[in-house]
């Protein structure tokens, strides 16, 4: 029997991003992992906080009985708690333990969120570039992405989101700091966009969702600080997770954050709940979610991602490819060098240097180029000649 043809069609156009990170697998075992410089995939390197470690081993050790069963499908209350005086600090709120939901990650989250709140046809808005991941996660739950193009420096342009509201508009998806280019949305960028939200709810009856993808929150640069979704729209839920900030992505453990003023918070809670449980995921990992209530006043190794930041700006500066600067995340977003902007062919011309980056494309953004910077800082001062190199051949043949 045949599979599914929307997962045929989606396998067609799979993940640049999976794509490039197999094969750099493959030219690891041909040439050497020292040999390969793969900046293709944001799977952080580094080792958790120790933090991590003495939590982990302490509740590993530990016999409570009913502490590996299930529990309320949003949580056990007490981590829920704790994370709710976390979200409280960064929201600058007061969230109510009741409107944390745990999740299986940020990306978990997310499907929960639209399991719970579009119907077949519904329209989610979202500023391009972005993570393509999001097409499949509505698509999930019968809704369709809208793309808006944001400014030139990537910041949200609120007048062309507002033109692209209609009757079909159920939410509005934003992620800062952003994957791929490295912003951090401002508190003016959210504010415009929560009043172009409100107006179009005065004038129609109907308020869209505003859904905030925040899994590299606490990794920003330069003091910049990330701006609270929940205060700048009524109708605003956050989704992140530990993944990128504390290095645990394959642990799939994150939580909901929902608005204390959203309205009809019993229906929203409810709603997130039963997706929680009708999805599969049933309940976050147990373990995690004990784990990572002991780590809310711990904090990401920033410094080290700083450092490389710098160390990669200056590899690319050597190049003369130019790229936006990153407030934040781990990711630097190039221009395709001139003449000419393909970037899929210039990502095969680095390629053939052993450099791995994905294309643009994959996000919405041709002519552009996202390099991952989670990796060793002696792999990313070594590829400097790689990228001389690439980029003189390409220059030289146009």
């Amino acid at each position: 029997m045949p599979i599914a043809r929307a997962v045929k069609d989606a396998l067609a156009g799979s993940s640049l991003i999976r794509k490039l990170f197999e094969e750099g697998s493959e030219l690891k075992k041909i040439h050497g992992a020292e040999k390969v410089f793969d900046f293709s995939i944001g799977n952080p390197d580094i080792d958790p906080p120790p933090a991590f470690h003495r939590a982990l081993n302490a509740l590993a050790a530990e016999d409570e009985k009913g502490s590996h069963g299930y529990m309320n499908n949003a949580g056990f209350p007490e981590v829920r708690a704790a994370l709710a005086e976390k979200a409280s600090r960064e929201q600058e709120c007061m969230i109510p333990a009741e409107n944390i939901i745990m999740s299986a990650g940020a990306a978990g989250a997310l499907n929960v969120i639209f399991k719970s709140i579009l119907n077949p046809g519904d329209e989610v808005i979202v500023p391009k570039p972005y993570f393509m991941e999001y097409r499949s996660y509505a698509a999930n739950h019968g809704g369709k992405i809208v793309e808006v193009p944001t400014r030139e420096d990537f910041g949200l342009d609120c007048e062309k989101i507002e033109n692209a509201l209609g009757p079909k508009t159920r939410a509005v998806l934003i992620n800062s700091p952003h994957n791929p280019t490295g912003r951090v949305y401002s508190k003016a960028d959210l504010a415009g966009l929560g009043a172009a939200l409100n107006r179009w709810g005065k004038r129609t009856g109907v308020y869209p969702f505003l859904v905030a993808d925040e899994p590299y929150r606490e990794i920003v640069y330069d003091g910049v600080k990330v701006p609270s979704v929940l205060n700048a729209y009524n109708e605003s839920m956050a989704a992140t997770s530990f993944s990128k900030s504390f290095s645990l992505p394959g642990e799939r453990i994150g939580y909901i954050t929902v608005s204390p003023l959203i309205s009809g918070a019993g229906d929203v809670l409810a709603a997130l709940i039963y997706a929680t449980r009708v999805l599969g995921f049933v309940n976050a990992p147990a373990l995690m979610q004990r784990v990572v209530a002991r780590l809310t006043n711990e904090r990401a190794a920033v410094d080290v991602y700083a450092a490389r930041r710098a160390a990669f700006k200056k590899v690319l500066d050597g190049a003369s490819i130019q790229y936006a600067e990153p407030e934040g995340a781990f990711y630097l977003f190039a221009r395709v060098p001139a003449p000419g902007g393909d970037d899929r062919a210039f990502s095969d011309c680095l390629k053939k240097r052993l450099v791995l980056g994905v294309p643009g494309s994959a996000f919405g953004a041709p002519g552009w180029i996202r390099f991952a910077y989670c990796v060793d800082e002696k792999v990313i001062a070594a590829s400097a000649e790689a990228f001389k190199a690439a980029a003189g051949e390409w220059r030289a043949k146009r």
